[in-house]
């Protein structure tokens, strides 16, 4: 069971990142209305002219290493700063968006869980 959970929530994680990084290029998807602070935020990061590029493509890099499951532990590692940030982003300034936020962030914190021995090298002292 716990192989069967781990690969549906890879591939959710993995579909879920892939989709969001190439929204940020194809705009698919509409953007819904933020609070101004956020709308800001969002605007600052476009601007920059990089910053969201490379946002886009660390998501979309590591979806397709959670689709094909290689370097699953490296992949997680990757993504995990763009996800909390994210998370933290809806906390403060959008919480209306929160849910996908917060499913994405427990998804990868639940894939790294289940895979600790991969991060025992990086976690010695």
């Amino acid at each position: 069971m716990n192989g069967k959970l781990n690969l549906v929530v890879r591939i959710l994680l993995g579909l879920m990142l892939v989709i969001l990084g190439l929204n940020k290029f194809l705009q698919f998807m509409p953007m819904p209305p933020m609070p101004d602070a956020a709308g800001e935020f969002m605007g600052a990061l476009v601007k920059s002219g990089y910053l969201m590029v490379v946002v886009a493509l660390v998501e979309i890099g590591t979806g397709l290493l959670l689709l094909v499951n290689k370097y699953q532990a490296l992949a997680l590692v990757l993504v995990f700063p763009v996800l909390l940030n994210a998370f933290l982003f809806h906390i403060f300034l959008n919480p209306s968006g929160i849910m996908f936020a917060a499913l994405a962030i427990v998804m990868n914190v639940y894939l790294m869980l289940s895979n600790k021995a991969a991060y025992e090298g990086m976690l010695q002292p």
